[in-house]
């Protein structure tokens, strides 16, 4: 969910019968799925643990991964959470093999599986393109920078994950985890809902364990809404502590890759290898990033004592049943010890407009950059070219929607206006002065908490996506950490089927990453609330 929301929706293009053929069997009985997958839900640590014993080792994990890919993503349910297969995968996991074999160990990530979204470049066979068929068959020269330190810690890149095109800002309104690339992302607990976005392939692969973690990216929402969705942990870090060097943009001032996994210490893992100062992002190198951050190093505590949260009691009211789950998510917190306390945030609901301005600005100017540096040999080299292409191949490229935000950012003119940077200055001043910093002073919090975000919502090719609520704007808009963790299910009665999961938020000031880990691990260690999805 790349977008804010509070701008109104823009005219939508009616579905035609073509483009209701692109959400296969939706309501219909799935194909039976692959049974008794032998790595479900495993972990980092028992899937190191495996390795270590034999005889299973890099190959043959990724070997079973990439079977249960064939099994329940390209046939069975169709899930169509992997958009494209690295032919490069067993080989590279051989490789790791042979080192393991001689005593060579990279870490904990040694021969793992990882997916990462279809908008980190990789400078392999793999294509490149943010799930537009206007940059299918795009090979850029280099690993994006996450990309390369993942290898360098030993992942075993399987391949790329569907997403919602270009990061789901494309149009208002749009349909959640559908790229023209991929097709229609669905998501593994009820396969007629919305997987969220924009990172749902990331977040379904990991959820219906196509993988055994995999990269997604935010901006407002893309990382803690799907994975709240599919009954994930997901983790937007602080801005700068992750490089966005090589990932198509879509605002620097808020863009940032993150983990999705099934555990908060896997996330922590993932933050472990991906995170550090990198030349080619110049905001990773400020003098206030702090450098050498473990961010394991506040996991395993037992109780919360000692610790105090508010209560971001604004994004309550807008699903009673939501808002039942999430008190008894707090009452658990009481349970470990910790201390709450309601909180106001006095910029709720203000900064909306500006940060639809900034990301405007942003999207046109870094895009332009980005598809010079990578897409210079292509025939789409700006943000026009894109927009031409789409309306040249309407048919294919927007059946279900328009592309009115691609159109409303390339009126946009240079980031010296006037209208920029004064919409970037409120943004921070509100979200980060008058917000988050704020409200930590006023209420000696260590962070917040809320619902991350509405239920999974039928997918609906006519009106788009009908989510409500959420509470990523603040942080994400601030440049700040946070957390997302299952905090249980919606059950729907009969004849509905299917799980509607529900997650909790932690969020807090900047670079309190590790701490809000170490909080979420407590609250999941305590609930237990991730459990893999039936594929119904």
């Amino acid at each position: 969910m790349d977008r804010p929301e509070d701008p109104a929706r823009g005219d939508f293009l009616a579905a035609t019968a073509t483009t209701l053929a692109a959400l296969p069997a939706l309501g219909t009985t799935p194909t039976p799925t692959a049974a008794g997958f032998s790595l479900e839900e495993s972990s980092f640590a028992q899937l190191s643990a495996r390795l270590a014993k034999g005889p299973e080792t890099a190959h043959s994990l990724a070997a079973a991964y990439l079977e249960r890919i064939k099994a329940i993503d390209r046939n069975g349910p169709q899930l169509r959470a992997v958009i494209e297969l690295n032919p490069d995968a067993l080989a590279i996991a051989n490789a790791l093999d042979v080192e393991r074999k001689a005593g060579k160990v990279r870490g904990p990530l040694h021969g793992m599986p990882i997916l990462v979204k279809d908008n980190l470049a990789t400078g392999d066979r793999m294509s490149t393109t943010a799930g537009s068929l206007a940059l299918e068959g795009l090979r850029v020269a280099q690993d994006a920078t996450v990309v390369k330190r993942l290898r360098e810690a030993g992942a075993v890149l399987l391949g790329k994950a569907n997403l919602s095109e270009w990061a789901n800002f494309r149009s208002n309104p749009s349909l959640s985890g559908w790229s023209s690339r991929g097709g229609q992302t669905r998501n593994p607990y009820a396969l007629d809902r919305s997987p969220s976005g924009s990172s749902s392939g990331s977040a379904v692969a990991v959820a219906a364990n196509l993988c055994a973690a995999a990269i997604g990216t935010e901006t407002d929402g893309s990382i803690v809404s799907p994975s709240a969705c599919n009954n994930l942990v997901g983790f937007k870090p602080t801005l700068g502590f992750v490089s966005r060097a090589g990932i198509v943009p879509i605002a620097h001032s808020q863009d940032t890759a993150g983990p999705m996994a099934r555990t908060v210490a896997d996330c922590a893992l993932l933050m472990n290898a991906i995170a550090g100062p990198d030349p080619l992002d110049p905001v990773t190198q400020g003098t206030d990033i702090p450098t050498r951050i473990d961010f394991t190093s506040a996991l395993g505590r037992k109780d919360l004592k000692g610790v105090r949260i508010g209560v971001a009691r604004q994004y309550f009211k807008v699903n009673e049943k939501v808002d039942a789950l999430i008190e008894v998510a707090l009452g658990k917190l009481r349970d470990l010890g910790a201390e709450l306390v309601d909180v106001d945030n006095p910029s709720h609901g203000k900064f909306g407009a500006a940060e639809f301005e900034v990301l405007l600005y942003e999207f046109k100017d870094d895009l332009n950059q980005w598809l010079k540096t990578h897409a210079a040999g292509t025939q789409v080299k700006s943000l026009a070219d894109v927009i031409a292409y789409n309306e040249r191949h309407r048919e294919r490229m927007m059946p279900l929607f328009g592309q009115s935000l691609l159109l409303s950012a390339q009126e946009k003119g240079p980031l010296t206006e006037a209208a920029y940077t004064d919409a970037l200055a409120l943004c921070r001043r509100l979200t980060r002065t008058e917000g988050i910093d704020a409200m930590v002073a006023k209420y000696t919090v260590d962070c917040f908490v809320a619902a991350t975000t509405s239920p999974p919502w039928l997918i609906d090719p006519v009106n788009g996506d009908s989510g409500r609520g959420g509470c990523s704007a603040l942080a994400a808009v601030a440049g700040y950490p946070h957390v997302t963790v299952p905090a249980g299910f919606l059950v729907p009665p009969p004849p509905f089927r299917g799980l509607a999961p529900v997650g909790l938020s932690f969020f807090g000031p900047a670079f309190s990453d590790a701490r809000l880990l170490g909080i979420a691990q407590a609250f999941e260690g305590a609930t237990r609330h991730r459990r893999p999805p039936a594929l119904a």
